[in-house]
């Protein structure tokens, strides 16, 4: 598979991108995780930190791999806030205040 095409498809939908590595690298996936729910459960609500959890694992989580795991993890919350926060902002907007009347 392609980088720039594993790149682009990271970068649009994370939860398709790990679902890909799964079916095509199986055996990665399952040295990191030891039960199959681990893996279920990462794709469903944290797919950022999961996809680089497992990037990392080969070698063992060790120093600057917590860096990427908690920028990962940043990435996920960011994830879920960002669209509480555009729709707070839209539903502010969405009642302006009446106009003032013009005295003459």
């Amino acid at each position: 598979m392609g980088c720039c095409f594993f790149a682009s498809l990271l970068a649009g939908a994370p939860r398709l991108a790990f679902l890909l590595w799964w079916f095509i690298e199986p055996t990665r996936i399952n040295a990191a995780f030891s039960a199959f729910i681990w893996p279920l459960l990462g794709l469903i609500f944290l797919p950022w930190t999961t996809i680089v959890y497992v990037a990392v694992f080969p070698g063992g989580v060790t120093g600057l791999d917590w860096l990427w795991i908690g920028l990962a993890v940043l990435a996920d919350i960011a994830t879920y806030t960002g669209g509480g926060v555009a729709n707070k902002r839209r539903a502010s907007g969405s009642a302006p205040n009446p106009p003032t009347p013009r005295v003459v």
